[in-house]
């Protein structure tokens, strides 16, 4: 019987580590009030939404920013989809992640390597590496 090498997945620690990577990378627009969420910069209209899919509650952006805790399992739940989803097409970690990370920032998951996703996404990389370096 042949060993075939075992084919990684995308864990919930991986999952965990890749929502910090984005909060650590969330760009910092110098406004207090620049009409963003919490920690990972999110946009109120898909707070609601976000938090009923995944949680059954829908959630403020007030409560959003204010719970810490609630706004991770969120995010972990949608981004672990999104994650999960960019594993499967690509089977490369990096790419996933790189993916994954420009479909947060645009939505688009194919701009990942475009001028102005390149550096946050390459940004999201490092972070996460060094999130699953600890």
């Amino acid at each position: 019987m042949l060993a075939l090498p075992a084919r990684a997945q995308m864990t919930d620690e991986k999952i965990d580590d890749f929502v910090e990577a984005l909060r650590r990378a969330a760009p910092d627009t110098g406004m207090a009030n620049d009409g963003l969420y919490s920690d990972w910069q999110i946009k109120p209209e898909n707070i609601p939404r976000w938090s009923r899919l995944c949680t059954e509650e829908e959630m403020t952006p007030a409560q959003f920013e204010a719970n810490e805790t609630k706004a991770r399992a969120v995010l972990a739940c949608v981004m672990g989809d999104i994650l999960k989803q960019e594993y499967r097409n690509s089977n490369n970690e990096a790419l996933a992640v790189r993916r994954a990370a420009a479909w947060w920032m645009s939505g688009d998951p194919n701009r990942y390597d475009t001028p102005n996703i390149a550096e946050y996404t390459e940004k999201v990389w490092n972070f996460y590496q060094e999130e699953r370096g600890r």
